[in-house]
């Protein structure tokens, strides 16, 4: 059975610590090691609720006074040592500091606008280049009539009666291990201390209408499927005068007829046939920047690639170009005449064994070709 800590080192303060210091010590602890903060990290929640439960130990007197005389066995007389990982970590500044941070921090996600998404579609060639596209986006935008305060022109706000002006409910309860204090949004007006005296008429009371807005979107070279542009604040208008969301373009990239992507690089399938592929050839090929040709060299195999340096996609970062592959693959034709029948048994080769290339093969074949 694992020996617990001292509640005083675990919170890194001396026995003479006053609330103070100890409400320092947690609220440091709190900041670093909240789940909220660190979900994927065991060590942190161990660590914060080993805090939690020195903390409220020592932050009542009576209890604190009977830890200092016998201990952790004393503990357990005034009610066991509680963990706060469950509370939500803004939470945890308003029921011990009184900081007011959770209710501002509610407030202000409660009154922000929605973010939105816009999918977009563009070519593989504008992918490449990049472009600078002009979309329509439907939203909520802020009130013309009210400048988005949702006040009727000249009528203006007034005091909540709910909460006085503050935007929160205090409440207090007794535990088992004291008093605790939960503050709470106002449910009248919503926690911003204010109250309409009389709603817009246009928007009701809400500070946005529904409107379009075109937009011009800058999209960089490289981009592929999935990629996200986002365009801050210009998502919903926010609730009241709350800030705006922000607006997400997701790209969708049409596919190439003929070429492929695999991330930086592209590929192209030559398809050549068996006398190419034996002899060589110069053949044309599309890339990015248009038709370039290549030397396919005598004896190239099946699958057999050759790369073409800096001709892939740029990095939507700015970096270096990838690369073009060209993998050959090579056609066998299905239907022969009597004539190329009788041109390939010329050639030889059906021994029954598996071939070993050689010169002397292309010999043949360039002799039988040449034959009229």
């Amino acid at each position: 059975m694992a020996v617990k800590r001292d509640y005083y080192e675990v919170l890194g303060v001396g026995r003479q610590a006053s609330s103070e210091d100890l409400k320092r010590a947690f609220r440091k602890i709190a900041m670093d090691s909240h789940p909220d903060r660190n979900p994927d990290d065991a060590v942190a929640h161990e660590r914060f609720k080993e805090a939690s439960e020195a903390y409220t130990v020592l932050s009542d007197p009576d209890r604190r006074r009977s830890y200092d005389m016998f201990g952790h066995s004393a503990v357990g007389a005034g009610g066991p040592a509680v963990d706060f990982s469950d509370m939500p970590f803004a939470d945890i500044f308003d029921t011990f500091f009184g900081s007011g941070f959770g209710v501002r921090a509610r407030r202000e996600r409660s009154n922000r606008g929605d973010d939105l998404r816009y999918d977009l579609t563009i070519t593989f060639e504008e992918s490449f280049t990049g472009l600078e596209r002009e979309i329509e986006v439907p939203r909520l935008a802020a009130c013309g009539r009210c400048s988005g305060s949702g006040a009727e022109p000249g009528t203006g706000q007034e005091t909540c009666p709910g909460c006085g002006g503050s935007g929160q409910i205090r409440r207090a309860a007794q535990s088992f291990f004291g008093q605790v204090v939960t503050t709470a949004i106002c449910p009248t007006c919503g926690g911003g201390g204010r109250i309409l005296k009389s709603p817009c008429a246009q928007c009701r009371g809400q500070g946005r209408v529904q409107q379009s807005k075109r937009l011009a979107v800058k999209i960089p070279a490289g981009v592929d499927t999935g990629s996200q542009i986002r365009i801050s604040g210009e998502g919903e208008a926010g609730l009241r005068g709350g800030p705006p969301g922000d607006l997400y373009v997701v790209l969708r990239v049409k596919p190439h007829p003929q070429l492929a992507r695999h991330e930086q690089d592209v590929v192209f399938e030559l398809r050549v046939n068996m006398v190419q592929a034996a002899l060589g050839d110069r053949i044309e090929i599309p890339t990015l920047e248009g038709p370039v040709e290549i030397a396919i060299p005598a004896g190239t195999q099946h699958g057999q690639s050759f790369r073409l340096q800096r001709r892939g996609m740029p990095d939507v970062r700015g970096g270096r170009r990838g690369d073009q592959y060209v993998v050959v693959q090579i056609v066998i034709p299905k239907d022969l005449d009597p004539e190329q029948k009788a041109l390939l048994r010329r050639v030889g080769g059906l021994t029954g064994k598996p071939e070993k290339v050689s010169r002397g093969f292309f010999d043949k074949l360039r002799d039988a070709i040449s034959l009229d």
